[in-house]
């Protein structure tokens, strides 16, 4: 059975979608059967796989509204292992169109549910934001990565994020764990990221990856390809990273020690 693994934060330009498409991609390289499933409006995990927005007939909205299964909007990639659920903006009538429903938060989940069984990891981007469609995440996942910039005032969006995640179990989700805080956008020759790194450690301990994603031009010019980094070099600094974070998981996730 598939695992559901969602990249949330509600703060902005954490690295959240740069992490959602290039770990999905390491898992596939590693030839793990993926779907990457873009629950963002802006759609930019879609692009960064050079998938055509405007050519889609259907998309993540259709399926989180109910009007079509999910292997109809599925889409190949240019990876053989990973498949991928676009968005487009009009997903943001999602956040209206839901909120009238019984069991409005499990939408997601139950559009996800019939394809389980044909992957091995189901990678989900979620909004910037706390609303609806966040909430379907975090109702579907089974697991959560959360992006930590650093700089400091990112510390309050990951205290943020974990205390919407102890109302999710609590009320959603009972099984929902967190597998760990992903320190971002890291410059070890900036004295702050180094003093944000430390304090990381004291204040999450293990749920800290030891894996670190550098703040490298590569994640900028990948998406302007429409591929994910490692397709440009696989051997970059950016690609290892996500390549180590990619294993630290599969480890985590088969109780290998490390």
């Amino acid at each position: 059975m598939g695992q559901v693994i969602a990249i949330v934060s509600q703060k902005g330009g954490v690295g959240k979608t740069t992490t959602a498409v290039n770990l999905a991609a390491a898992l596939a390289a590693v030839e793990k059967r993926v779907l990457l499933v873009d629950m963002d409006p802006q759609g930019n995990a879609t692009s960064g796989l050079g998938i055509f927005k405007a050519g889609l007939k259907k998309s993540i909205y259709n399926g989180v509204v109910g009007d079509a299964p999910c292997r109809e909007i599925v889409v190949h990639t240019p990876l053989k292992f990973l498949q991928a659920i676009p968005a487009r903006a009009d997903l943001f009538r999602a956040e209206t169109e839901l909120k009238s429903r019984s069991n409005k938060e499990k939408c997601l989940l139950n559009f996800l549910n019939p394809m389980n069984e044909d992957y091995d990891y189901i990678i989900v981007d979620s909004p910037p934001s706390l609303g609806i469609l966040t909430f379907n995440v975090l109702t579907a996942a089974d697991f959560l990565v959360i992006p930590l910039q650093c700089e400091y005032y990112a510390f309050d969006a990951v205290s943020q994020m974990m205390d919407v995640v102890a109302i999710v179990q609590r009320k959603l989700n009972p099984g929902l764990q967190i597998e760990g805080v992903l320190l971002t956008l890291f410059d070890p020759q900036e004295k702050v990221c180094l003093r944000i790194q430390e304090s990381a450690r004291e204040k999450f301990g293990d749920l800290l990856f030891k894996t670190v994603i550098p703040n490298r031009s590569e994640f900028k010019d990948a998406p302007s390809k429409g591929v994910p980094v490692l397709l440009r070099s696989l051997m970059s600094p950016g690609s290892v990273s996500y390549f180590d974070l990619a294993r630290e998981i599969l480890k985590h996730r088969s109780g290998t020690p490390e």
